[in-house]
C-alpha cells in the first residue's frame, strides 16, 4: 500500500472514494445528507483542492481510500492557533485494519506540522463509534460538541 499526494490524474479515484464515504457514512448517519453531491459537484471541488497549496489530498493506492486535509483560516477568537482540519478520510472496507487509515493520518499530521499547524481537528458523526475509536487511537480528543434537534 502506497500513500501519495493526488495529482489531476487522480481526480476520478478521489471523487469515487469521496462518493463512497458520503454513501457509507453520511448516508447512514444523516438522513438529510445529499449523497449525490460528490458525483455532481465533486470533480470541480476536489480539482480545486488538488491545486490549492493549503490543501492536501491523499490517495491510498490500490483502492485503499483517501484523505482530504486543509489549513483553516485564522480565527480572531483564537489568534494563537494554526489549525489543520482533516476534512474527510475513508478506507475501503476490505482494507480496514491493515494500517491504511493510520498511514493516511500520519501523512496528514506530517504535512500539518510542516506548515506550522499547532492544532488539528476532525469531525465525526456521534453515532459512528468505529470512527470515533479510530480518531481516539490517533490522539484526537473531544473539544466541542454540537447538539441538534429536529
Amino acid at each position: 500500500m502506497t500513500v501519495s499526494v493526488c495529482s489531476a490524474e487522480d481526480l476520478p479515484a478521489l471523487v469515487a472514494s469521496a462518493a463512497a464515504l458520503f454513501a457509507e457514512d453520511g448516508g447512514r448517519h444523516d438522513p438529510f445528507m445529499d449523497t449525490g453531491w460528490p458525483d455532481r459537484e465533486g470533480p470541480g471541488y476536489y480539482a480545486g483542492l488538488i491545486a490549492d497549496p493549503d490543501c492536501l489530498c491523499l490517495l491510498a493506492r490500490d483502492g485503499g481510500g483517501h484523505l482530504v486535509g486543509k489549513l483553516s483560516r485564522p480565527d480572531p477568537l483564537r489568534p494563537g492557533i494554526v489549525r489543520a482540519v482533516l476534512e474527510s478520510i475513508r478506507v475501503a472496507p476490505e482494507r480496514r485494519r491493515e494500517g491504511v487509515g493510520g498511514a493516511l493520518v500520519d501523512a496528514f499530521l506530517a504535512w500539518a506540522r510542516e506548515r506550522g499547524a499547532n492544532e488539528v481537528s476532525v469531525t465525526a458523526f456521534a453515532g459512528n463509534e468505529p470512527a470515533l475509536a479510530f480518531y481516539d487511537s490517533h490522539g484526537f480528543r473531544p473539544f466541542l460538541v454540537t447538539l441538534t434537534r429536529a
